[in-house]
């Protein structure tokens, strides 16, 4: 059976549901939106969510307010140090330069999970576009006007993701990825794809082996790490599904978005330098969330596709991933009480506080 060609078939209508018209209407009056492709003076909110984040948070803050077109930026605080997010939007000095970003910290409300909190940000957003930055990741001097430039070259509703790379320049895990289905989660738990890695039935769900494409290209999923997207393009399906706690989110979304007519894109030409492990978050409790958003998702989208038994069947073998990972992430605990090993968040941190410190002294 070919899994990928009944995607469509299965997934949820977005706004049948809402509006009670066709999936692929991607508005309640059966007309696309009618918005200018060249506007003029487009600004930009940018959306940041922190939880107990590392030192590159400071860095992060820092590339946001070297671009032109972002006219605020709203860090939402779903849990950090006492002032260590006011200490890293405004790193040393008090003083603000009246060319730089409005900046407002939404906080108090504890950790609502990532989902919850990016409506958060959008729902007090101005800007014209909303761009989703995840605070370990750095954006590179023109990364926002690149964005926008190769978005709004293309018809509306349009949502573009960044190339996510390494701090070695290269690509990441998770940066472009096909469409998430339960075979293909299969195959990508199993590695599957090392049998046959030719074959179309194998196919991995993430992409950044494949070779990198040298233009903006259409792709199923990019990553919830660094996406730009018009306002009223992202509450055209709702904002984020809250029922998402962390990760699977932006898999969701794209899938959902796509329904409703609208296109998601990868540039490669715009590098977002992303930090993994610079933040406190345990990582039993992220896998964990993430095997439910998983599971939620497939619910969601694929439950009146596949058999009765192929569902549960995946969920078993998602669960005995989880508790292979609790395992060897215990036994990787142990060996860092007895000193034989570094704690992978003190590493990321390490490697925060080491890219900071190289730019600083390029400065």
């Amino acid at each position: 059976m070919n899994f990928d060609a009944i995607i469509d078939e299965g997934a949820e209508p977005v706004l049948a549901k809402r509006h009670g018209d066709s999936p692929a209407v991607p508005s309640p009056t059966g007309a696309a939106p009618n918005f200018s492709l060249k506007e003029t003076k487009a600004t930009v909110t940018a959306i940041v969510v922190t939880y107990y984040t590392g030192p590159v948070l400071a860095r992060t803050i820092a590339s946001l307010k070297v671009q032109p077109e972002i006219a605020e930026i709203i860090i939402v605080d779903n849990g950090n140090w006492t002032d260590a997010v006011v200490r890293a939007a405004v790193p040393g000095d008090t003083k603000t330069s009246a060319d730089e970003p409005r900046m407002e910290i939404v906080s108090g409300h504890g950790n609502v999970g990532f989902s919850a909190a990016c409506n958060m940000g959008a729902a007090r957003a101005a800007g014209d576009y909303l761009l989703f930055l995840n605070p370990d990741a750095v954006l590179p001097t023109g990364g926002v006007s690149q964005l926008l430039a190769d978005g709004q070259n293309r018809d509306h509703p349009w949502l573009i993701g960044a190339k996510l790379v390494d701090p070695d320049g290269i690509e990441q895990v998770g940066s472009r990825r096909a469409t998430l289905t339960p075979w293909r989660a299969l195959v990508e738990t199993l590695r599957l794809y090392k049998l046959a890695p030719r074959h179309p039935y194998f196919r991995r769900f993430n992409m950044h082996a494949d070779p990198c494409p040298g233009e903006v290209v259409p792709v199923p999923v990019t990553s919830g790490a660094c996406f730009l997207i018009g306002a009223k393009d992202f509450a055209l399906v709702g904002g984020f599904d809250e029922k998402y706690f962390l990760h699977v989110e932006d898999v969701d979304f794209c899938l959902r978005f796509g329904q409703a007519g609208g296109t998601v894109y990868f540039n490669p030409k715009v590098h977002v330098t992303h930090f993994k492990g610079s933040s406190r978050a345990n990582r039993i409790g992220i896998e964990f969330h993430k095997t439910r958003g998983m599971q939620h998702y497939f619910r969601r989208h694929f439950a009146r596709v596949y058999p009765p038994f192929f569902l549960p069947l995946v969920s078993i073998f998602l669960w005995l991933r989880l508790s292979a990972f609790c395992v060897s992430h215990m036994a990787k605990q142990a060996l860092c009480m007895v000193g034989l090993r570094q704690k992978r968040g003190r590493a990321g941190m390490e490697r925060a506080r080491a890219f900071v410190a190289t730019r600083s002294a390029r400065r």
